[in-house]
């Protein structure tokens, strides 16, 4: 087991999210983005990790003056409220340019956006003093396999990497894997996936990953697999705690709430590995659930933390010896029970 260390925690904006769904309109009322970070530094949390458009907003319209002085304006505020900015993302999910993808669309005029957006969202990280870029890569796949080429699409992802590695020598891109939705079929929907197209770059050494417990379940793996995974390889920059009930929508349910034991050994793994101790966050990627109240609005995150913290306490005090000599005898049925007593707090 990994020295005893603490924690730091993170959220975005979007995690205070109004209820909106496909199906239904908001629940609760919108609040800008400075009521946002008041909660996040009410609650105590450490950081706060954005898109470009949450730090700039309506990006694509501002010239590279505008973006500059804003992006350097938030740095003020978040400085004076004691938080860090844990990484940026650009959002290429919500354009028209970016109906068919992004880095992989079709169209090259919209790859050259995509691209382009990518490097002005490099520059806000830049200004926000954080060298984590995170790509989602939510429209980078296919609703017909015939509607793109496979080995193409890899090449494109490729040299959009490249020309995010060659234009910031000092950032690092941590690659955030999800199996579907938006998408039918993604092109990188596991951390096998991103470590391997790593490979490929100008600089594999500065582009790693970001797991998140729901995409991975999504995918039909259990996160803490992938999180040992990406840690034996030295690559798992960020990390977004969730639950998720079953192979369905991506439901970015509170830490624990769906499965206690699978969230539990993804502590241990983080246990085990020592995550945190390079300046890593926890960060939870939740949503309130839909029918809550405004007075109960930051429960989900609190609860979060509360599940997460409650379980290395748990993982720190599991009785490894004891657990070992179960493995030793193949004694999985007394594991397994021990596992579920030690869980239910006897």
């Amino acid at each position: 087991m990994a020295k005893a260390h603490s924690y730091k925690f993170c959220f975005g904006p979007w995690n205070l999210s109004e209820g909106q769904d496909p199906y239904g309109p908001p629940t609760r009322p919108a609040q800008s983005f400075d009521w946002k970070l008041e909660q996040l530094k009410k609650l105590g949390f450490d950081a706060m990790m954005f898109h470009d458009d949450d730090a700039v907003p309506d990006i694509d319209g501002k010239s590279d003056t505008q973006l500059r002085k804003e992006a350097r304006e938030l740095k003020k505020r978040l400085d004076g409220a004691g938080i860090a900015a844990e990484m940026v993302a650009p959002r290429l999910w919500f354009s028209p340019l970016t109906i068919d993808g992004a880095y992989t669309s079709n169209d090259p005029k919209c790859r050259q956006y995509a691209i382009e957006r990518s490097l002005r969202c490099i520059d806000i990280a830049r200004y926000l003093g954080t060298d984590l870029i995170v790509l989602w890569l939510a429209r980078e796949g296919t609703y017909l396999r015939e509607s793109k080429n496979g080995r193409r699409s890899v090449e494109l992802l490729v040299e959009a990497l490249d020309k995010m590695l060659a234009y910031d020598r000092k950032i690092r891109l941590a690659i955030e894997p999800k199996p579907n939705e938006p998408m039918d079929h993604a092109y990188l929907p596991t951390i096998g996936h991103a470590l391997a197209i790593a490979q490929l770059t100008r600089d594999p050494k500065r582009v790693g990953c970001l797991i998140e417990s729901a995409h991975a379940m999504l995918a039909g793996l259990d996160p803490a697999d992938e999180i040992d995974f990406a840690m034996a390889f030295g690559k798992l920059w960020s990390l977004h705690l969730n639950d998720q009930n079953g192979l369905k929508f991506d439901q970015d349910k509170p830490f624990g709430s769906a499965n206690l034991r699978v969230a539990f050994n993804q502590v241990r793994a983080l246990e085990r590995n020592g995550y945190g101790k390079n300046g890593e966050y926890v960060c939870f990627d939740v949503h309130p659930f839909r029918p809550t109240k405004v007075e109960h609005w930051l429960a989900h995150l609190e609860n979060s933390r509360r599940t997460f913290l409650r379980l290395v306490q748990k993982a720190r005090t599991f009785n490894e010896k004891a657990a070992k000599a179960l493995i030793a005898d193949r004694n999985y049925a007394a594991l397994d029970q021990m596992v579920i007593e030690h869980l239910m707090g006897r």
